[in-house]
């Protein structure tokens, strides 16, 4: 599958002085990104069922939704960054063609034991982490590959629509699973789900070679993660990048579990207002996408920074909101501050990489993003189930602001006011 720049002359870079074009402008990625939408959207729908069928089985319990989603997210600990090294060892294609089958599978088989009422707390364990091994392999291969459908110029704009189909597959499916768990029950979205996965499996399956344009891979036995590791170390964007990732990750980005909580205990609502809410952090998250979509300029560490302090007052806010309408509306921009945060590290990442390592590094990112959650999961969930759901979005607040108030001060003193970069990624004056 591999290629070169000449073979894709869709990602050619810009004239000089002229930003790069919108990544919509490839067809490939066209086609690559309306798979993932449908995709996306029965994901959606599974995650929003998954967590009602916990609280069915389990009588309401906070803490048993936290350990499920953080069995779901451990294999990014354990197994994360062995995926980047695969990545960037095998081709992608190849790669994501089987663990999406897998992810169809796993699917398939929860929706089989909900419908036949077969279904216990330790078959949603098992299938749980089941997943999580599948998406520890799927998540660097997946972003990386975005690089070679588009190529480095479009590179920003391309991880702005790929959050932009996400987000809005966000609103799409706990929408749908509301009103689906309604009317016929959890087992039928886990099913549908399980037909989502055709639609980019048959993406996948139809790209040619000349498509793409695939970085040279080098032999297996030179692909280390110390490399990666190395690399790290020694560049100052990516190691405070990740830094204030994986504050971000443990314990402010933990939605899944505190807006469940908050529509059953705090609000006293049902499966469709548990719905609506997820549904307005998925309409702001795609507001933010969409925002990011639209930037001409690189992004920067300060731009980063300052999102993800605005990201921190907003989630604070949410959590002292006193009616459901309320907190649906503030919702609305904590979701477009924290896509923001991720798309904006994300982009970070993947421009102070050359491509033949994207697979190592962005394993590193995804492990510091998703791999605090089986921590920070588990500790929300006991919070917010203990003191009540509104402290879980507090203490998530509160360390997002922190970890931004620190990485500020270590932006300040490493770029004094009126000594900018002259690297775009590293600083932007007027990025915030």
């Amino acid at each position: 599958m591999s290629s070169t720049a000449a073979d894709a002359p869709q990602a050619e870079a810009p004239p000089p002085g002229r930003p790069a074009q919108h990544a919509l402008r490839v067809r490939v990625f066209r086609r690559y990104v309306a798979g993932q939408l449908v995709s996306n959207t029965g994901t959606w729908m599974q995650r929003a069922a998954q967590d009602w069928l916990v609280l069915q089985l389990t009588g309401h319990s906070g803490t048993a939704v936290g350990i499920v989603t953080a069995l779901q997210f451990l294999p990014q600990s354990l197994l994360g960054l062995w995926g980047g090294v695969i990545a960037d060892r095998y081709p992608k294609r190849t790669l994501l063609l089987t663990t999406q089958s897998l992810m169809a599978g796993q699917a398939l088989l929860l929706g089989v034991l909900t419908l036949g009422d077969t279904v216990r707390i330790w078959h949603v364990h098992a299938l749980a982490l089941a997943l999580g091994v599948a998406t520890a392999l799927d998540g660097p291969a997946r972003n990386a590959f975005i690089g070679e459908l588009v190529g480095r110029e479009r590179l920003p704009s391309a991880v702005s629509v790929n959050a932009a189909q996400f987000n809005a597959a966000r609103i799409l499916g706990p929408a749908a699973a509301g009103v689906t768990i309604a009317a016929v029950g959890n087992g039928w979205v886990f099913l549908l789900n399980a037909v989502s996965y055709a639609a980019v499996l048959a993406g996948l399956a139809t790209m040619r070679p000349r498509e793409l344009t695939s970085a040279p891979r080098r032999a297996a036995k030179d692909v280390r993660l110390t490399d990666a590791v190395r690399h790290i170390r020694t560049t100052p964007v990516l190691r405070r990048t990740l830094l204030l990732t994986a504050v971000i990750g443990t314990f402010g980005l933990n939605f899944q579990v505190t807006v469940s909580l908050m529509a059953t205990t705090e609000f006293h609502t049902g499966a469709a207002a548990f719905g609506a809410l997820s549904s307005a952090y998925a309409a702001g998250s795609l507001l933010g996408a969409l925002r990011g979509a639209g930037r001409r300029r690189p992004p920067s560490l300060r731009l980063l920074v300052g999102w993800a302090a605005t990201f921190g007052l907003l989630e604070t806010a949410t959590g002292v909101m006193p009616t459901p309408l309320a907190c649906a509306v503030v919702l609305v921009p904590t979701g477009a501050a924290a896509v923001l945060v991720t798309t904006t590290a994300n982009t970070l990442v993947q421009l102070t990489t050359a491509p033949d390592m994207r697979g190592r590094v962005l394993s590193v990112y995804f492990l510091v993003l998703l791999g605090g959650t089986p921590l920070g999961a588990p500790l929300i969930g006991w919070i917010a189930q203990t003191f009540g759901a509104r402290y879980g979005l507090v203490l998530g607040g509160t360390a997002a602001l922190l970890a931004s108030g620190t990485a500020a001060a270590s932006v300040t003193s490493t770029h004094p006011k009126g000594e900018a970069s002259r690297d775009p990624v590293t600083a932007g004056p007027g990025d915030v």
